[in-house]
């Protein structure tokens, strides 16, 4: 196993104001003139202050956590990402709405692997790179963290870019457990965007699965609720 790099506690892992990566900048500009009323920044990372899990995501979405400012809020992939955190016990509600919604992550927190919204949600390898720094930073202050849960090739090998783990070492697989050292895991997923479950190559149930498995190996206690159950 591989001990994970610490990065120095005083780096960034945040700018609202970025814009080191010229394209993506020069998109979101284009984006606040057309759409003055979304978020169109950096979007920050959202839930508990001291996570068991870390969700890392792709990106914000165009229309998603581009226009809300919170991670997968106001998309497609939002609708199972939330409702399969609420069945789990990891979320307050089964929906997010709008950053200054009542939702609440318990023992989980949502990253993405490149804060702003890349054209054709398609960052560039040199943007993923660029943005590695915010991602490496706020790892190293996360102590809590057990479990990394991938969703998607992109994000797992931006997590181990900033881990400082060898990529070839930890090929990505749907549903595949990544030992990281003797307590830190990687479990990867499909990402839960709507051409994948149109597809069906993702489903709720297999969805549901990984995170259920996140939570056994970050030793969480069993809180499931039902499907479909109301929020409290």
């Amino acid at each position: 196993m591989t001990e994970l790099r610490r990065t120095p506690a005083r780096a960034a892992t945040y700018d609202p104001d970025c814009t080191r990566c010229p394209r993506l900048a020069g998109f979101l500009e284009v984006v606040r003139r057309r759409h003055p009323d979304y978020w169109a920044r950096p979007v920050p990372s959202f839930g508990a202050a001291r996570p068991r899990i870390l969700i890392v995501g792709l990106a914000p979405g165009l229309h998603g956590a581009n226009r809300t400012g919170r991670p997968f809020t106001g998309d497609h992939a939002g609708l199972l990402l939330y409702d399969t955190l609420y069945q789990a016990g990891l979320a307050t509600r089964p929906h997010s709405q709008a950053a200054d919604d009542p939702l609440r992550l318990i023992d989980a927190r949502i990253v993405n692997t490149v804060k702003c919204v890349p054209p054709q949600n398609k960052p560039l390898p040199a943007e993923v790179r660029t943005c590695n720094g915010y991602l490496a930073a706020e790892l190293q202050q996360l102590r809590t963290v057990r479990v990394y849960l991938a969703l998607g090739r992109v994000a797992h090998e931006g997590l181990l870019l900033a881990l400082g783990v060898r990529r070839s070492a930890h090929p990505f697989g749907h549903g595949r457990e990544h030992a990281l050292d003797a307590t830190h895991w990687l479990i990867d997923s499909y990402h839960c965007s709507r051409y994948n479950t149109a597809t069906r190559r993702l489903t709720a149930a297999m969805f549901r699965a990984v995170v259920a498995r996140a939570c056994e190996r970050a030793a969480l206690p069993r809180r499931p609720r039902r499907a479909g159950a109301a929020a409290r």
